[in-house]
């Protein structure tokens, strides 16, 4: 059983979280539990114009609850997925700030070299949001942007947005069949 953490801040993209929850619901496999921040739920309201982020099977965890396994490097989660990730939460972690659940797993992952998936979601970037890109980065994190790939052609938006679950979920160690460049 993979277990995998879930972060989701109020950057725009709230179609980003609603679909990688989705695909992770369906995996028998996976283990999840997730967190949000203040202002991930405005934002899923403002976008998608639903609650369903209330209605997850998964465990929910407070912003501020260190109780979380997961805020630990003695749990047995193997990664966090941060999607969308807000800029300003991008800047803590750089920082070494952990100052809420989500900053501090992600603090975690980095100390136990496990893997930090941060869905960045912001355009354009500025020289502040790619120094905190190389910072992540260089402390083992992995920036995945929230840039859908047009190879298989997507029709929808859903579509579209699946391209960057499909690989987030790969670079999490998940195959969940999504398109793969010459393998048909």
């Amino acid at each position: 059983m993979i277990k995998i953490a879930v972060g989701v801040t109020g950057a725009s993209g709230a179609i980003y979280a609603k679909m990688l929850l989705a695909s992770l619901q369906e995996r028998k496999d996976v283990e999840v539990a997730l967190v949000m921040s203040d202002n991930a739920a405005t934002v899923w309201q403002h976008e998608l114009g639903d609650d369903d982020h209330e209605h997850l099977p998964f465990p929910v965890w407070g912003k501020n609850d260190f109780m979380a396994p997961f805020a630990s490097g003695s749990s047995s989660y193997s990664a966090l997925i941060i999607c969308p990730c807000s800029m300003g939460t991008l800047g803590r972690i750089a920082g070494g700030i952990s100052n809420d659940l989500i900053t501090r797993a992600a603090d975690v992952m980095l100390k136990e070299r496990r893997k930090l998936i941060c869905v960045v979601r912001e355009t354009p970037y500025n020289l502040i949001h790619l120094r905190n890109m190389a910072a992540v980065t260089e402390a083992g994190g992995i920036i995945c942007p929230a840039t859908p790939s047009f190879y298989s052609r997507p029709q929808t938006i859903e579509e579209a947005a699946m391209t960057v679950i499909h690989r987030v979920l790969q670079l999490a160690g998940i195959d969940d069949g999504g398109y793969k460049w010459g393998e048909e």
